[in-house]
C-alpha cells in the first residue's frame, strides 16, 4: 500500500498538462461568439505552494479562459489516476460507481460546472440510464473523476469562468467544491 500512496502522490504533483505552461486568460468572448456552457480540458492538478491544498486547473476550448477550483486530497487522487493512466491495486470509490453504473446500464453523459456561489462551486452530473436522461447535483470534483474515468465531455457555464475571474486572491478567500 505503501508503493501506491507514493505512487498517487507523485501522479498529483505530475499531473500538470503540458497546457499549463502555454495557458492564458483570453477574457470573455467577442461578441457575436457562441456563449453559454463550453467544453474545458482538465490542464492539470497542482499543490498550491502557499496553501498545500490541491488544485485542479481547467480551461475552455472554446475561448482559452482558466479557472482553478480548490480540492481535497481524496478527490485530487482520484482525478489524478485516471488522468495518468494508472489503475489502483483496488477500485476506487469512483472506479466502483462506474462498475456499478456499467451493471445497471447506466452511462455518464456529460458534466456541467454549473455556477459558482459564495466561494463554491456547483455541478450537474448528466446521466442515462437505459435512455432516460437523468440530471443529478454533485460536486465538481466527484462528477469530473466520472467523467475523466468514462471519458466523458466536461463543460463549465459561462458565468463560472466570469465568477472565478472575479475572486478574491488569498488562502481564506479561495473558491471551494
Amino acid at each position: 500500500m505503501g508503493h501506491f500512496t507514493r505512487l498517487a502522490r507523485l501522479a498529483l504533483l505530475l499531473v500538470i498538462g503540458a497546457g499549463l505552461v502555454g495557458a492564458r486568460d483570453q477574457g470573455p468572448a467577442p461578441p457575436g461568439k457562441p456563449t453559454g456552457p463550453q467544453e474545458v480540458t482538465v490542464l492539470g492538478l497542482l499543490v498550491d505552494d502557499r496553501t498545500q491544498q490541491p488544485t485542479i486547473v481547467l480551461q475552455g476550448k472554446r475561448d482559452g479562459r482558466t479557472f482553478a477550483m480548490v480540492i481535497g486530497p481524496a478527490e485530487a487522487t482520484g482525478i489524478a489516476i485516471p488522468l495518468q493512466k494508472l489503475t489502483p491495486p483496488r477500485p476506487l470509490t469512483h472506479d466502483l460507481f462506474l462498475t456499478l453504473f456499467g451493471r445497471l446500464n447506466v452511462t455518464v453523459s456529460k458534466v456541467v460546472i454549473t455556477d459558482l456561489r459564495d466561494n463554491t462551486y456547483y455541478a450537474t452530473l448528466f446521466l442515462s440510464a437505459a435512455g432516460t436522461p437523468m440530471e443529478l447535483d454533485s460536486r465538481p470534483s466527484d462528477a469530473i473523476a466520472l467523467a475523466v474515468r468514462a471519458k466523458a465531455p466536461i463543460y463549465a457555464e459561462d458565468r463560472v469562468f466570469e465568477k472565478a475571474d472575479r475572486l478574491p486572491l488569498g488562502p481564506e478567500s479561495g473558491p471551494r467544491i
